[in-house]
């Protein structure tokens, strides 16, 4: 993987664990399998967890703690209204900033 791809992936990071988090609640290791599933958003358990801890923190996701049969405690993630608000605006900007440069691109760098 390119250098250039791995910094963009790393800004897209909280997008990415605030979109899963809107398909409904959901726990770390579930997230980190449902963007493995998905072409170029593989990230790892030790990206994610952090993202979910301080997206919680930020208010951004509400907790909720559950025993496990094996193992410590399971962390359940949903979207907060703040959360819900801020992956609204990530999602527009990622898609203005996506038609933009698609548009660059097929134009072959010409003037549009």
């Amino acid at each position: 993987m390119d250098r250039w791809e791995t910094q963009v992936r790393r800004g897209l990071v909280e997008l990415a664990v605030l979109a899963a988090a809107a398909r409904g609640e959901t726990y770390g290791y579930r997230v980190v399998e449902q963007l493995g599933s998905l072409p170029g958003l593989a990230l790892t358990e030790s990206t994610v967890y952090p993202a979910l801890t301080r997206l919680a923190r930020e208010g951004m996701l509400a907790v909720r703690v559950e025993p496990s049969p094996a193992g410590p405690p399971r962390r359940y993630y949903r979207l907060t209204d703040d959360g819900r608000g801020r992956l609204g605006r990530m999602a527009d900007s990622w898609r203005s900033l996506t038609e933009s440069l698609n548009l660059l691109l097929e134009s072959g760098g010409k003037e549009p």
